[in-house]
């Protein structure tokens, strides 16, 4: 394999243990974005009542 196909292949490597290990964690962003779902869910059903 030449040099840029090595390259290339442990940066794909690389890329996709990051984007897994980056997906596994919930961060705040997206605690907060279901907080925000949830109350929008909410104030729907009160509407509706």
């Amino acid at each position: 394999m030449s040099f840029f196909k090595k390259t290339i292949v442990t940066l794909t490597m690389l890329l996709l243990v990051f984007s897994i290990v980056g997906c596994e964690k919930e961060g705040t962003a997206e605690r907060a974005g279901k907080k925000v779902d949830k109350t929008i869910e909410d104030a729907k059903k009160a509407v509706k009542e």
